[in-house]
């Protein structure tokens, strides 16, 4: 699944944009993706303390698959936007892969099922890597979609050989989530899932705080992550094929950040960790956003791929680790709720500030709006400390 959205992330903005999307009606668009997001994402954290986690797991995938197919085929305005929000197209998108769809929720609550507490981060970290070397084959994908110019050119055959790759992507992952096999839960214990409502009440306390600091940081990326392609496009001029290239290199240096995650957790303790790599990602979109060339601009991004590789399945891996065990997947997927939202109604802004004011603006809001969101995150939690922490400190 990570291949199929890197290689969307590459392809479907300059798709648009070759479609005559400017900055204003992607983000328009990105902002109906992280609405539908937001709210499927909610269904799936309560279907999945409910049901169980493979549905999502299987179902998703397929959603994707058939947004991919539809561009491939068709340019209607109305089915463009409908199938990106069902798609989740501009969701995780630059060089990021999976981990970030509507089905996250159910993916984190059962890497949780029979995982010691001390191996946890180590897990999430794993499951980062493979992220990563997906999105790093759907980078590397893009090298067979048009150039970045085209006129006179039938854009949906141009492209349809990338979207279809992006389908046969998605579809395998949904093959391969039928073979997943969740761990048997008893009666008692489904009856005390099901006995609980759309709220995780034992774990409010836990989820508010999550709340406040993923609000700013989801402004944050919204004014700035569904564009990064984009954003090379239009500063630079680069095609596809320069930009997935780039995201190749980018995912291939991001390597070694999955599995250093849990090293870094271990040294640091993992709200130190996570609150130093936010820190860094956000003081890196000032000279991304001022950056010269593409030479320049590609290897600020790169370093901060790094950082951001390394920080999200720690934050993965402390929400669903605090949150009560019969509410994981509902912490999981509303925790995330505020960042959806908010990061679906900066890209408005965004794209207009593109439009009329600079392509530098809102990387620099977005910089000190992520800043802001670490520091609440290391105020709120850094006295608190997982199960393994306390068992080493024990």
């Amino acid at each position: 699944m990570s291949a199929a959205r890197s290689l969307a992330g590459v392809i479907v903005p300059i798709y648009l944009a070759l479609l005559g999307f400017n900055g204003t009606r992607l983000g328009e668009l990105f902002a109906l993706v992280g609405i539908v997001s937001a709210v499927m994402s909610s269904l799936v954290g309560y279907l999945a303390d409910k049901i169980g986690n493979k549905f999502a797991l299987v179902v998703f995938p397929l959603l994707a698959a058939m947004a991919a197919i539809y561009y491939a085929f068709f340019s209607h305005i109305v089915g463009l936007y409908i199938f990106a929000a069902l798609g989740s197209f501009g969701r995780g998108a630059g060089a990021g892969g999976g981990m970030v769809g509507p089905y996250q929720p159910a993916e984190s609550s059962f890497l949780m099922q029979g995982v010691p507490a001390k191996f946890r981060n180590d897990v999430f970290g794993r499951i980062s890597l493979m992220s990563t070397l997906g999105a790093l084959l759907g980078a590397l994908l893009a090298v067979f979609a048009p150039g970045g110019h085209l006129k006179g050119t039938d854009l949906s055959a141009a492209f349809r050989f990338s979207m279809l790759i992006i389908a046969a992507l998605s579809i395998s992952a949904s093959l391969l989530a039928l073979g997943i096999k969740e761990k048997v839960e008893s009666a008692k214990v489904r009856k005390a899932r099901a006995g609980g409502g759309f709220w995780p009440k034992r774990s409010m306390k836990l989820l508010v705080r999550l709340w406040a600091t993923n609000s700013f940081n989801g402004i944050a990326v919204g004014m700035f992550g569904p564009f990064i392609t984009y954003w090379f496009f239009r500063r630079f001029g680069a095609g596809p094929a320069k930009i997935g290239f780039l995201f190749a290199i980018v995912n291939l240096a991001s390597l070694s950040s999955a599995i250093s995650a849990a090293p870094l957790a271990r040294r640091f303790g993992i709200v130190k960790a996570s609150t130093f790599l936010r820190f860094a990602q956000s003081i890196l979109l000032f000279p991304l956003a001022l950056a010269p060339n593409f030479l320049v601009a590609s290897v600020v991004y790169l370093i901060r791929m790094v950082a951001q590789r390394a920080a999200l399945p720690l934050r993965q891996s402390f929400a669903v680790a605090m949150a009560h065990p019969d509410e994981r997947a509902r912490v999981a997927a509303l925790s995330n709720v505020p960042s959806q939202v908010f990061s679906a109604a900066s890209p408005s802004l965004s794209g207009w500030m593109f439009d009329n004011l600079s392509l530098s603006i809102p990387f620099e809001i977005g910089g000190l709006l992520q800043l802001l969101s670490g520091m609440l995150y290391y105020h709120f939690f850094k006295t608190t400390r997982p199960e393994e922490e306390l068992e080493e400190s024990g």
